[in-house]
């Protein structure tokens, strides 16, 4: 039986693989546990802080997900919150010094995962799916 899995699955098995990874050797350290939506979460947020609303056009999920990973990740002592320079309406959210430490770890570990990923399939396959990845691919398609 052909079971033919499009490219977007593939690249869902993808991300699960390194979501995966990265949770367990996370896990090996004295970072607190957090799940796949708070990882995610900490990849798309800037350096300087980043607005609920903005991370969860990001992360494509809604606002109030995107709350519940930012109010857990505080708890555990790796985000906080900080005044808007631009309103006092909005909150920033940011990495604290331990949230730094642990993105920085989680960092090295990806470059590892990547160089893992290369010893199992190959240099050449790894940097031809980064390059097809990092092109422009332009706005979705309109319905119709």
């Amino acid at each position: 039986m052909d079971i033919s899995r499009n490219l977007p699955q593939l690249l869902g098995e993808a991300r699960n693989w390194f979501d995966q990874a990265l949770l367990a050797a996370m896990g090996d350290d004295s970072t607190p546990p957090v799940s796949p939506t708070q990882l995610q979460l900490f990849a798309v947020l800037d350096e300087d802080g980043t607005t609920v609303s903005e991370l969860a056009r990001r992360m494509g999920v809604t606002r109030q997900t995107a709350h519940q990973a930012v109010h857990s990740l505080v708890a555990a002592g790796l985000l906080e919150q900080a005044s808007h320079p631009a309103s006092a309406r909005q909150r920033l959210i940011r990495r604290t010094p331990e949230g730094a430490r642990a993105h920085g770890r989680a960092l090295r570990t990806l470059e590892r995962l990547e160089q893992e990923l290369a010893e199992r399939i190959g240099r050449e396959t790894v940097d031809a799916l980064r390059a097809a990845l990092e092109m422009p691919w332009g706005d979705p398609p309109a319905a119709g």
